[in-house]
């Protein structure tokens, strides 16, 4: 097994162990953020694939499992996967370390499952990302594609929020804030993702290509 293989395997089998085990926290009825009371199963099986760090660590696990198979893999839309996997992850890690770290006081398994999701499986990703790529992959249309999954979270996030009076994350609470306030701080988050598609695309012109040798590529 190449190196490349090998830490997208360890990867892999990182995120499927946090979100494994988020999921059995989240059927046994632990509490997610600042809830105070416990939902129906059904509702929090839901609410749990409504959060961005969830949707992120899964494109990271489609990511890792297609580099295990194959490290050179390629496609239009497999490098929307990549990228909005390796961007949407690291947003994850930098909006949970400044914005949701202050507000959490787990202990046991909640804060390991959060210790995972949030901060080791970032750094596996962006270390790879530098040690192994694949790159480059974030040419202009690819960055206008990577756009609609945050953007569509975003959107649905608001709506769904009016609708049920339930928000995955604080600072999108607009019973709270307040609409104003929420989306500022929306386009806060959403310049911050620019600033990531920014700092890759400059990475990658500065960065070698990896993996090295030619390989024909695989449309998706």
């Amino acid at each position: 097994m190449t190196p490349a293989r090998g830490w997208h395997l360890v990867t892999f089998l990182t995120v499927s162990t946090a979100l494994i085990l988020q999921t059995v926290l989240v059927i046994s009825g632990s509490a997610v953020l600042d809830e105070t009371s416990v939902p129906s199963l059904a509702t929090r099986l839901f609410q749990m694939f409504c959060y961005f760090t969830i949707q992120s660590n899964l494109l990271v696990a489609i990511s890792a499992a297609g580099l295990v198979l194959d490290p050179h893999r390629d496609g239009p839309w497999w490098r929307v996967v990549q990228a909005d996997a390796v961007l949407g992850i690291t947003l994850t890690g930098v909006v949970h370390f400044i914005l949701l770290r202050p507000l959490l006081s787990l202990t046991g398994w909640p804060a390991v499952a959060d210790t995972l999701l949030h901060l080791v499986v970032p750094a596996l990703v962006i270390s790879g990302w530098l040690l192994f790529g694949p790159r480059p992959r974030l040419d202009t249309r690819t960055v206008w594609r990577s756009l609609i999954w945050p953007i569509a979270w975003l959107i649905v996030t608001l709506i769904l929020g009016a609708v049920r009076d339930w928000y995955p994350y604080p600072f999108l609470n607009v019973t709270e804030h307040g609409y104003v306030q929420v989306l500022l701080t929306s386009l806060a988050v959403t310049g911050a993702f620019l600033v990531l598609v920014i700092a890759v695309r400059l990475a990658e012109k500065l960065l070698p290509a990896a993996p090295r040798a030619p390989r024909s590529s695989q449309s998706v």
